[in-house]
């Protein structure tokens, strides 16, 4: 039945309460109920007004359940400031910690913590990158000749902090280096040495005096390689450069070519020069060695002779005699007494028909090599056929 309802009463909803001269509930009293409620939730305590004591003592309570809360709160939050201070430095990189943007440490691969912000900042840097810079310009050569000069130079961040601190801009610093080295080294070069065989070497010196000049303002960079392309000549002589280059590799192929020659001559001059000195020993040995007998020979000889001079007088004429008449070709016979008259032989002609050999016998001894020799019939000798009367 409704509370207002005509014999059920006067009942009031809000208030509690039955009576008929009950108004509407009053809101300002429900909204400070709410608000001591939610001040006793969060340690208020209730209004002096209230003389309950059960009500002070939930105050208290409450008091001290907010001062937990917050300590545990502001617990976590330090927790969670403290975890932001880690971080991970990759292989490739360095970390470079700075408190209240001074530098104090650089860090290496692996995981570190730093005080978190704002006190202390982590600035990673990749140090493995590597960079290209791409120089090309007409110089000057020390011959006063214009030649075209195109290098790269490749670099990576060696000093992160000298990277980040040392130096307002590395890259332009690497790049004006770059520009001035170069000027310097080809001005100090000739323009054959730069076209030619002297590339590689240019190449050297111009990485150490830009990577001088890197170490001198800091810049933390450190210069991996240069690598420079043949130097080429101006479009206008380059005709007249071709030539003298086709002229240049001429030259060092007659080079090579005489070189070759000299190895293949020379050994054999030498060799030539070592047979005849030991061909000139043995000789000047042999020489010396039959000097030498002859001198014994003869000091024998003459011993012999101072023990009897006439015998040995007569052995040398008759030796003498025997070496001379066996090479002369005219023959004496001696007519002894009671034999028969001369008889001339035409000796001369039966010794040179011995001396010849046969056409046919000397070409099968020369198509024989291994062949001995036949034994010729000895001379024939003129027998004394008169006897000389004594």
């Amino acid at each position: 039945m409704a509370w207002n309802e005509p014999g059920g009463g006067n009942k009031d909803p809000w208030s509690g309460k039955s009576g008929g001269d009950q108004g509407p509930p009053d809101l300002d009293e429900v909204v400070r109920k709410l608000q001591e409620r939610l001040g006793g939730l969060f340690g208020g305590n209730r209004p002096p007004g209230d003389g309950s004591s059960g009500g002070g003592r939930l105050g208290g309570s409450g008091g001290q359940l907010s001062t937990k809360v917050i300590g545990i709160i502001a617990g976590v939050l330090v927790v969670i400031w403290l975890a932001t201070g880690i971080y991970i430095i990759e292989p490739a990189e360095r970390g470079v910690v700075m408190r209240f943007g001074h530098y104090v440490d650089t860090t290496g691969p692996g995981p570190h913590w730093h005080i978190p912000m704002p006190i202390e900042t982590v600035v990673k840097v990749n140090v493995d990158e590597v960079s290209t810079l791409t120089h090309k310009a007409a110089m000057l050569t020390q011959d006063e000749n214009i030649v075209e000069v195109e290098l790269t130079v490749q670099s990576r961040i060696q000093d992160a902090a000298d990277y980040l601190f040392q130096d307002q801009d590395p890259e332009r610093t690497l790049n004006d280096a770059t520009v001035t080295v170069v000027r310097v080294v080809i001005g100090q070069s000739k323009l054959d040495f730069v076209m030619t065989e002297g590339r590689g070497a240019v190449a050297v010196t111009i990485k150490e005096r830009i990577q001088q000049l890197l170490d001198r303002y800091k810049t933390g960079l450190v210069v991996t390689s240069v690598n420079m392309q043949p130097a080429k000549p101006p479009e206008q002589v380059k005709a007249a450069f071709d030539d003298a280059i086709k002229a240049r590799e001429d030259k060092e192929r007659l080079e090579n070519q005489a070189e070759a020659y000299s190895n293949e001559v020379l050994p054999s001059a030498r060799g030539n020069a070592a047979r005849l000195v030991a061909d000139a020993k043995a000789y000047r040995d042999r020489v010396v060695a039959s000097s030498e007998g002859e001198s014994s020979r003869f000091t024998s000889v003459l011993n012999e002779y101072r023990k009897a001079p006439e015998v040995t007088r007569q052995r040398l004429y008759l030796e003498t005699m025997e070496d001379v008449l066996s090479k002369n070709g005219k023959v004496m016979l001696d007519v002894r007494e009671g034999g028969n008259s001369l008889i001339y032989l035409p000796l001369d002609q039966i010794m040179k028909q011995q001396n010849q050999t046969p056409p046919a016998a000397s070409s099968q001894e020369s198509s024989n090599p291994m062949a001995m020799p036949e034994k010729s019939d000895p001379p024939q000798r003129v027998v004394d056929r008169e006897r000389r009367v004594r």
